[in-house]
């Protein structure tokens, strides 16, 4: 077996800065997002996805995709929302064993009211806070990141006995 290749001061200033921040960011929007909206930060971000889509809808494995859980986490999330009238779900007619959760009336007003103080909280907590320089050169980075995971998931995909059911990273 070989020697790890382990992080040196500046690749470990740089692995930490990003486990901590991105921790502390996403800690500070969520606690203002259920301030603000009485949304958890998970409830923000499946709302978003869903209304980021064609009619408000995504199937069940194209959404956990997106978000990177598993079908059970998403499953379970669903089901608490359900139960607040935020999404439901819909057989997908061209396959009845597949589902889609789709975004209620309520969770779209929900989210729409919801926006305007998590654009505020995001722009408190990042954006705000980097010069533009900084924000171009971060989200070069963000990008490269990824492109990467992204092959790796396409390899992984590739790998793995069928077809990844439609999902699109």
């Amino acid at each position: 077996m070989s020697e790890p290749r382990w992080l040196d001061d500046l690749e470990m200033r740089a692995w930490l800065g990003f486990v901590f921040t991105r921790d502390l960011i996403a800690a500070a929007v969520g606690r203002d997002s259920l301030r603000n909206s009485n949304l958890t930060y998970v409830e923000y971000t499946v709302l978003a996805r869903l209304a980021d889509s064609p009619d408000h809808r995504r199937s069940f494995a194209e959404l956990a995709a997106v978000l990177e859980w598993s079908q059970s986490r998403l499953s379970h999330q669903i089901t608490r929302m359900e139960k607040r009238g935020l999404v439901a779900r819909e057989a997908i007619p061209d396959d009845a064993r597949r589902t889609a959760a789709v975004l209620t009336a309520k969770g779209a007003d929900v989210l729409d009211t919801a926006a305007p103080a998590h654009v505020d909280s995001v722009r408190r907590n990042m954006i705000d806070v980097l010069d533009r320089e900084q924000l171009v050169a971060l989200a070069d980075i963000y990008d490269t990141l990824l492109t990467h995971h992204r092959r790796l998931g396409d390899q992984h995909h590739a790998a793995a006995p069928g077809p990844p059911d439609g999902a699109n990273p």
